[in-house]
């Protein structure tokens, strides 16, 4: 790694959206960094400024943070004229570039050659809800990240289950592959601040967006007649990209009452709403491997997630929690039955599991020695 004087940085990761921004893709990147940095690693993060109030450049836990100005945005794609050459310019003072993939503007950064290895994380093939417009820009984004894999000294997956069902199989499969899943924290040690009764409390948390599928989780849910059930439903709802789905979940808790929508958590609420939860839900359509699944798992709470390559990776490797068809909301709420009669010894080992295999130190561990094998 680099002196404390010298110029430069050992690592320079690339991401559309940074913090405070939340999302699964945006919190590996931040971990990845935070963590490195903590270990005395000098890293440097690119990102597009999606909220024009954050400043520029600055300093978030010992990650030198660099933001380029957005002139437009188009569904979650933002149109930021200076992101490449700036990532670009980062990466000629850096050791080795980590490209956060899909990312439209990969394939430009990537076009010249350059003396900095690319180490592409490729995370899911782009979804986004269908027309014209969306349909053109996922089209544009597989060139780019099939261009940027080409040209990747090395690639990150979440899992070999995402990997080998992607688009991107055909490049990733014949190129130094690395299975590295996404780090969770260990969040055990809430208080269950968001319990309201002694029935059943099923919890979901994540971006309130189409491709989580939570219409067919409140289908399932609605079919739970205890009138002390709770549904609790916490993520981002604001500022999200792409658009929300709150006006739908917000229908539903008007039409049942025991669905409380409790918005975006951080901190110490997320370890208290795993804390009040006895089931965690991921109907997602469209999904990678699911941080939040994980951490709830982490506390000894099983999740019920949809048959997705990626998504489905965790409970496959845990065993703990169950595995429905995509939009089937009454398998969904079969399932969700049936993880409420685990009992505790059963929630334990899973938990221990959980831990050992998805933890921050081993991802951190996992990604420094990919990066030290390609250290310019």
């Amino acid at each position: 790694m680099s002196k404390p004087d010298a110029p430069g940085y050992d690592v320079c990761i690339a991401v559309n959206y940074y913090t405070p921004y939340v999302s699964g893709l945006t919190e590996v990147a931040r971990i990845v960094a935070e963590g490195l940095a903590g270990r005395g690693w000098r890293v440097a993060v690119v990102a597009a400024r999606h909220d024009p109030a954050l400043p520029l450049r600055e300093t978030i836990g010992g990650v030198d943070v660099f933001r380029c100005p957005v002139v437009a945005s188009i569904s979650r794609g933002l149109v930021s004229p200076s992101f490449a050459g700036t990532v670009r310019r980062l990466a000629r003072r850096s050791r080795v570039l980590n490209l956060h993939l899909p990312m439209l503007e990969a394939g430009l950064i990537t076009a010249l050659p350059s003396r900095t290895p690319v180490v592409s994380t490729y995370h899911i093939d782009l979804w986004l809800p269908p027309s014209l417009v969306t349909r053109a820009a996922m089209a544009a984004v597989a060139v780019s990240s099939k261009v940027t894999l080409r040209r990747s000294a090395a690639a990150v997956v979440n899992s070999d289950d995402q990997a080998e069902h992607s688009m991107m199989w055909p490049l990733l499969r014949d190129m130094p592959r690395h299975s590295i899943a996404a780090p969770c924290m260990d969040r055990r040690g809430g208080q269950p601040a968001y319990r309201q009764t002694s029935g059943p409390h099923i919890g979901f948390l994540g971006r309130i967006v189409p491709d989580k599928g939570l219409e067919y989780l409140v289908t399932a849910f609605s079919e739970i007649a205890d009138p002390d059930a709770r549904l609790l439903v916490g993520g981002d709802y604001l500022t999200v990209a792409g658009g929300s789905v709150i006006a739908q979940i917000r229908q539903a808790a008007a039409r049942d009452p025991r669905i409380q929508i409790l918005g975006l958590l951080r901190d110490r609420q997320i370890n208290d709403f795993y804390a009040s939860i006895d089931v965690f839900a991921l109907p997602s359509i469209a999904e990678s491997f699911g941080i939040a699944q994980v951490e709830a798992m982490m506390c000894g709470v099983p999740s019920v997630t949809t048959d997705l390559p990626g998504g489905r990776y965790p409970v496959l490797a845990t065993g703990m929690g169950a595995i429905v068809t995509p939009r089937d909301p009454v398998e969904l709420h079969k399932a969700l039955l049936d993880l409420l009669d685990w009992d505790d010894e059963a929630r334990k080992r899973g938990a221990n599991s959980a831990r050992e295999q998805f933890g921050v130190e081993g991802c951190l561990d996992r990604y420094a020695a990919v990066f030290r094998q390609h250290l310019s």
